[in-house]
């Protein structure tokens, strides 16, 4: 199993495998960073590739009094939503709160979105291959709602990339996107910072520099 040193190391790494599937393609080609960590990998892989770089904002649905536990994620628009069915059942949780998380979600990633692009427009998808890149994935429910989103703007084709994703959630992202591309899949999965040697909190800041790139 691979432990990458840092998030930049690891956007090189993916940049380096995504070269043998996109070649003559830069000038169609669009790499959309979810923040925070997301970005910084995405920006490393633009590089490489010679292509336009942007941020996708989605969030998690957080359970009620867990707000870490993922319960779906959303992005700006309403086909991007997407809810782990099977959790909202165990967990029993209403549609009341449901509807209330899904606006509160939606209000901060307008604000988010209006901070990282400090006044630019977003890129325009239609018609170019996007690239959703994460530096991993868990439950995946972050990614399937960036995925959904990109889908909204009619774009030729939808890959996701990321350097480590859990074997289980794998199957999921397929389903979502044309294809996914990673560089490990373990089946023990945590959490994707037990897989960077370096894995700091990335700041509001560091998003906004990244993608002046």
């Amino acid at each position: 199993m691979t432990v990458f040193q840092n998030r930049e190391v690891a956007g090189k790494l993916l940049a380096e495998k995504l070269k043998e599937d996109i070649k003559n393609l830069n000038n169609s080609l669009i790499v959309l960073g979810i923040p925070r960590g997301g970005v910084v990998v995405a920006e490393a892989v633009a590089k490489v590739l010679g292509c336009s770089l942007d941020v996708i904002v989605v969030k998690k649905l957080g359970a009620p009094g867990q707000s870490e536990l993922a319960i779906g994620a959303v992005g700006e628009t309403e086909g991007s939503k997407y809810i782990d069915e099977q959790l909202v059942q165990e967990l029993g949780v209403s549609m009341e709160y449901l509807g209330k998380e899904i606006q509160e979600k939606k209000k901060e990633i307008k604000r988010r979105e209006e901070l990282f692009r400090q006044g630019k427009h977003a890129l325009d998808l239609k018609g170019k291959t996007v690239i959703i890149v994460d530096d991993g994935a868990a439950t995946g429910a972050t990614v399937i709602a960036a995925a959904r989103e990109v889908w909204n703007h009619e774009p030729k084709k939808v890959m996701v990339s990321l350097p480590v994703v859990a074997k289980d959630t794998l199957a999921k992202l397929e389903k979502e996107a044309d294809e996914v591309i990673f560089l490990e899949a373990p089946r023990m999965f945590f959490s994707v910072g037990q897989f960077y040697q370096k894995f700091d909190q990335v700041s509001d800041q560091t998003v906004i520099e990244k993608l002046r790139y």
